[in-house]
């Protein structure tokens, strides 16, 4: 019974963190438009590439929190690991200023969260 209940824990803590994670790389988005438009956005989506970073560092906890007490397939584990890699690549091309592969990377990893997101 309370295996089940840090299941249940971890789970919604898991989607917690993928909801997170799928809102800032939305948000990412609606922030690079306003890099076009606004004096303000190039500091919006810094700010912006800092926390989706963190939210995808959140989401690999939230994946290793929820198959270690209840001894599930590590899947998930993988799945978040890839986003953080991707993120990382992203920051990277995004710092190098490479609109070219940041932007379709930034889509891929919008539509892969919404994945994510629907799996759980």
């Amino acid at each position: 019974m309370a295996t089940q209940a840090t299941t249940q824990r971890s789970l919604s803590f898991l989607q917690i963190a993928i909801t997170l994670q799928t809102l800032t790389i939305f948000l990412q988005a609606v922030s690079a438009g306003l890099l076009l438009t606004a004096s303000y956005g190039e500091a919006l989506h810094s700010v912006g590439a800092r926390v989706m970073y963190g939210a995808s560092m959140l989401y690999v906890l939230a994946a290793v929190l929820a198959w270690k007490p209840g001894g599930g397939s590590p899947r998930p584990i993988w799945y978040a690991t890839g986003f953080l890699v991707l993120a990382s690549v992203q920051v990277v091309v995004g710092i190098a200023h490479v609109p070219s592969v940041h932007l379709p990377l930034g889509v891929l990893m919008f539509g892969l969260s919404l994945l994510a997101l629907a799996r759980r």
